[in-house]
């Protein structure tokens, strides 16, 4: 998509663009970066010292425990939107502290499927726990209907997105 999409869509039924509307979007979207920083800063910090553990760690943890059988090196790296050179160090460390497992794939030598172990499960599962109370403690504030509101406008804004990247 062009850049004169993301312009036309901020125009008004006119063709005019609402300068007020364009710097309020714009104080939102600076807003929504600053409270992200927060909440992730939060995050590292309360995986750190609950845990002894990074959110890159977490994040690896959290999409291998959504596919059980576990995933190949590519997908894990997919998933994550991330380089497989970036998977790698932490996806050793991993296999090295005993939560995960490398698995040989059948009829590809060089690849290998990664899974949680026992232990990586159990170990996620506590994390996760800890993980959604730090969230709704964080966001405790946001009530149900306008967290429900929000929830709303941020799917519209990625439904947007996706059928622009198509």
């Amino acid at each position: 998509m062009s850049d004169t999409g993301a312009v036309q869509s901020a125009e008004t039924e006119g063709g005019v663009r609402d300068p007020a509307a364009s710097k309020a979007r714009l104080r939102l979207w600076l807003k929504l970066l600053k409270a992200t920083k927060h909440v992730e800063a939060e995050l590292r910090e309360n995986l750190r010292v609950t845990f002894d553990t990074t959110l890159p760690r977490f994040d690896v943890m959290a999409a291998l425990y959504r596919a059980e059988p576990g995933l190949k090196m590519s997908e894990l790296s997919s998933v994550l939107r991330v380089s497989n050179g970036n998977v790698t160090g932490i996806v050793d460390r991993l296999v090295d502290d005993g939560m995960l497992v490398r698995i040989p794939v059948d009829n590809d030598r060089r690849a290998t499927t990664v899974r949680l172990t026992k232990a990586g499960r159990e170990q996620f599962q506590a994390m996760a726990k800890r993980h959604e109370d730090w969230i709704d403690c964080l966001l405790g504030e946001v009530d149900l209907s306008e967290t429900q509101d929000m929830l709303d406008q941020l799917e519209r804004i990625a439904v947007k997105s996706t059928k622009k990247e198509s």
